[in-house]
């Protein structure tokens, strides 16, 4: 993803192997940002997405003000950068790239889950 350098200054949490970063049904309050690492993206027990460093998930929820969609699982010990609501619409602002950049994942992601039912 070429926005790395707008997560910089992010709070950076660590999720260790195996641990949840958030589960489907969760409450929204983030979207994340993944620095490194890798994470298996899951809706119930079906993995379908692996996610690599650069990539971001959460963002249907924290646009839609809705309950996560999907759980995310750290394959690896991962590092992620937290973006809230407010920070996310300063960044759609002041990069309109990184607006489309985002709605092309969300349509990726509708279209992988529709196709996994």
């Amino acid at each position: 993803m070429p926005f790395r350098s707008m997560f910089e200054k992010e709070h950076k949490i660590t999720v260790a192997m195996g641990d949840y970063l958030f589960r489907e049904g969760d409450q929204p309050d983030f979207l994340y940002f993944l620095i490194s690492g890798y994470a298996r993206v899951q809706i119930g027990t079906r993995e379908i997405e692996i996610l690599d460093p650069g990539q971001i998930v959460g963002e249907m929820a924290l646009i839609g003000n809705t309950p996560r969609s999907a759980s995310v699982q750290a394959a690896t010990d991962c590092e992620f950068a937290r973006v809230d609501e407010n920070r996310f619409l300063n960044l759609v602002t002041m990069a309109p790239g990184f607006a489309i950049t985002v709605m092309r994942i969300m349509a990726k992601r509708l279209r992988e889950a529709q196709h996994h039912k």
